[in-house]
């Protein structure tokens, strides 16, 4: 075939935006991070804190990529609590990564960073986010001066 059958849309339902503690260097490939105060998530229907106990367990390859790992607890303002983990990948061009680590916030056009959440829950408002498949992109990442991500997140369908 030379072309798809199909396409995927998406329909934005959330940013979430998380500051982090500095990463603990477990080993050379592994580093976790936490989760300061401050973080949370917004959206068309959702808006809450980031809560703990939340994380990222991330691995270096030897080519730079960095594997996410994420587990991240959600109380929303109506008291429900939602469970969102994803893995993702991220890879800085060596053009940005001096600018990354010399404290510079990047976006979008800068660096590679998508993520693939999936949700949980048993709050009825938001059962639906256990139904579907998401996807996510970077809004703005700083690893050093104020450590923290921001990502907008999409159903997929």
């Amino acid at each position: 075939m030379d072309h798809p059958v199909t396409q995927i849309t998406t329909r934005y339902i959330m940013t979430a935006h998380v500051p982090l503690d500095p990463p603990h260097y477990v080993t050379r490939e592994l580093q976790v991070f936490g989760v300061r105060p401050g973080s949370w998530v917004k959206g068309p229907g959702i808006e809450g804190e980031v809560i703990a106990p939340s994380g990222d367990w991330l691995r270096v390859s030897p080519a730079g990529t960095r594997r996410l790992d994420v587990r991240l607890c959600i109380r929303c303002k109506d008291g429900a609590v939602i469970f969102m983990s994803y893995a993702g990948r991220t890879r800085t061009p060596d053009r940005a990564a001096g600018r990354l680590q010399a404290g510079d916030t990047l976006g979008p056009d800068q660096l590679y960073f998508v993520i693939a959440p999936m949700f949980e829950t048993s709050a009825p408002a938001y059962t639906w986010l256990n139904d579907i498949v998401a996807v996510g992109k970077i809004v703005s990442l700083n690893r050093t001066t104020d450590p923290q991500v921001t990502y907008d997140i999409f159903a997929a369908s």
